[in-house]
């Protein structure tokens, strides 16, 4: 995608308006405008192949058997097994489950230990890919969604957990999820809020802006306001997540007080690449500073979830009617 002016991602309007600059961890820097038409963000320039290609090395995967470090993930897979009681209480014991941007595959396994569940992932080509294709009874693509790939109202649920703003056509992938979703099918979305506290106060230095991987965000009022047309009802919405949201209060503050932005997040991925030019010892300050905080900054995320501006959300979806836009590529 290449545009001459800011163009939006999600509904290619160009009325737009200038919020504010960014840099990402490589040190390219880009402008966030938000979409008068539909009111999501999005990057301009818009990313170059090869800046992407880079931003999905092996590096954000993690190089070894697991993203993060192992106390890191016992802690994320607690959060894993949590959603999928959470599916499993929307959708029958035997349905079909399509998981995108599964990563390594660690919510599908957990979720074959809630039910009989027929499990499919989709995940682009790279480590994480790797990991889920030793996931037992799971049906892999490596890649993206296409409309072929699943007949018509096939699927029980479809998840997109912080998936959703990394696509480059998320009303493509929308249009196809609505056909291939079930009368009553569930669809469930979590992704970081452009309508939150976090997004207000720490702009171009949030953790969940995250360029130029996340290319594009909305707030939840929008998001559902767009499915509306694809035949979806929002059933569910959540703005409280200790898993995201103290984290992301936590990183951004670190990302205004050094030049290098998530340095504890790649600390915590075991990326030495990345923070080999960072003292040990501030590193592990850094580490027991997010330890010794995290109830403070978990307080604040409750109270951002009171008035519906937590810094990520999780959003629930019902199939309710047909698709009245077309299902085109």
């Amino acid at each position: 995608m290449i545009a001459s002016e800011p163009q939006c991602v999600f509904c290619h309007g160009h009325a737009c308006a200038n919020l504010f600059p960014t840099t990402d961890i490589a040190g390219d820097t880009y402008d966030v405008f938000s979409c008068e038409d539909c009111g999501a963000w999005f990057l301009y320039p818009y990313p170059t192949s090869e800046q992407l290609n880079a931003a999905y090395d092996d590096s954000y995967y993690g190089e070894e058997d697991e993203k993060f470090e192992g106390m890191v993930e016992r802690v994320l897979d607690y959060f894993r097994h949590n959603r999928a009681k959470r599916l499993a209480k929307w959708i029958p014991k035997h349905g079909a489950v399509l998981d995108l941007g599964c990563g390594s595959g660690g919510f599908l396994d957990a979720l074959s230990s809630c039910g009989s569940y027929k499990l499919f992932g989709i995940e682009r080509p790279g480590k994480a890919a790797e990991r889920a294709s030793r996931i037992p009874n799971l049906k892999l693509k490596t890649g993206e969604l296409e409309a072929h790939d699943f007949p018509a109202a096939s699927l029980d649920a479809v998840t997109l957990f912080h998936v959703i703003e990394h696509l480059p056509e998320p009303v493509k992938y929308l249009k196809i999820i609505s056909n291939i979703l079930k009368p009553g099918g569930v669809l469930m979305i979590s992704y970081p809020n452009a309508g939150s506290r976090q997004a207000a106060w720490f702009k171009g230095r949030w953790l969940h802006l995250d360029p130029p991987r996340h290319l594009w965000l909305m707030p939840p009022d929008s998001l559902t306001k767009a499915l509306e047309p694809l035949g979806f009802s929002l059933e569910s919405e959540h703005h409280f997540s200790i898993e995201y949201n103290p984290f992301g209060y936590q990183q951004s503050i670190l990302n205004i007080f050094f030049k290098k932005r998530e340095l504890l997040y790649e600390y915590l991925k075991g990326n030495k690449d990345y923070t080999a030019d960072q003292p040990g010892w501030l590193l592990r300050l850094m580490k027991l500073g997010y330890i010794l905080t995290f109830p403070l900054f978990m307080l604040m995320d409750m109270v951002d979830a009171l008035g519906k501006r937590g810094g990520t959300v999780y959003l629930v979806f019902r199939k309710t009617g047909s698709n009245t836009a077309s299902t085109g590529k």
